[in-house]
């Protein structure tokens, strides 16, 4: 049973990109053949800790990602489980066609790993700002995709790359988020987790947009609209039984995430449920366009991509399923 954190636990907050290192760590000193190569950010990654701990399992290839992805290839066919850091906008655009016709083609035993996602980069600005990787990542046959929604579930993401053979895209941010859930979490590939049960919509998000989601259905309870939260981990495979379960329940659907509105996880869930339960949609996203410069909190308000924009949203889903 998935365990959630206590409200005391909620208030210490912590970036997913935090687990990377101490996690990797704990792995290699379990025995697990763990090797990791970064392209010269592995201070941003904090696989900086791995490389002090295992200096001899630690490949600093410099800012060259398409060589980190055929260097982290050629490692795995030597039997180990190798795990590539890197910001996600160079980690999976700049080094694209390596994962998919090294990687993935191949099948081979590599986890892509990247931090930095998002708009919550901040002020690195667009060009950082990594928006599509997703889509990219979702779309590559045989790859995984988990995007944790906070420290303990990167925690868990990352085991489960580590357990799970061919290759595995674990997607985390630079914002410190509060706790969702509690230590030492095991979540599964192919998991949802509901996180609050309602009657009136359904909420299924991902990553840095379930602090949002939670907080917007704090607002709506106070109005009297009973949501339920759901935590889409693991994006592909998308646990579309869970998802359609609560589709049925609620009649409504709002996808949430901080990332693009297209080839993300609003995409699908929309497939998924117009073949298995079709229900009124809206969504909450970065539409057709890039990033800029900006605090976190300014950047989430600014795109419409807080609670506040949750609300709406919600409120608009609903209006649909009393229309139909």
């Amino acid at each position: 049973m998935v365990r959630f954190a206590s409200e005391e636990q909620k208030a210490e907050k912590k970036a997913t990109r935090a687990a990377f290192g101490v996690t990797l760590n704990e792995l290699a000193d379990a025995g697990e053949p763990i090797v990791a190569v970064d392209a010269d950010l592995s201070g941003s990654t904090t696989l900086n800790k791995f490389a002090a701990a295992h200096p001899d399992a630690f490949f600093n290839v410099g800012i060259a990602e398409q060589n980190m992805i055929d260097v982290a290839a050629g490692l795995s066919l030597t039997g180990k489980t190798a795990f590539t850091g890197s910001f996600a906008v160079f980690g999976t655009g700049r080094a694209y066609d390596q994962i998919r016709n090294t990687v993935c083609y191949a099948g081979l035993n590599v986890k892509i790993c990247p931090t930095h996602a998002g708009v919550s980069v901040g002020p690195d600005g667009g060009s950082h700002q990594m928006l599509e990787d997703v889509a990219l990542m979702r779309a590559l046959p045989g790859m995984r995709v988990l995007v944790p929604a906070d420290y303990e579930a990167a925690r868990s993401a990352l085991k489960l790359a580590a357990a799970t053979p061919g290759p595995v895209y674990v997607r985390m941010g630079r914002a410190a988020l509060p706790a969702v859930y509690a230590p030492g979490v095991e979540l599964e590939v192919g998991h949802a987790y509901v996180l609050r049960e309602g009657t009136d919509v359904t909420v299924v998000a991902m990553g840095v947009e379930i602090r949002e989601a939670l907080l917007a259905a704090d607002e709506l309870a106070r109005e009297g609209v009973s949501v339920e939260v759901i935590d889409a981990f693991s994006v592909k495979p998308l646990d579309v039984d869970t998802i359609a379960a609560s589709a049925a329940k609620t009649g409504a659907v709002v996808a949430c995430e901080e990332h693009s509105v297209i080839g993300g996880l609003g995409s699908a869930v929309a497939q998924a449920l117009s073949v298995r339960h079709p229900v009124p949609m809206e969504y909450v996203g970065m539409e057709d366009r890039f990033g800029k410069s900006g605090s976190f909190e300014e950047l989430m308000n600014f795109f419409n991509l807080d609670s506040a924009a949750i609300v709406d949203a919600v409120k608009r889903a609903m209006a649909k399923k009393q229309v139909c």
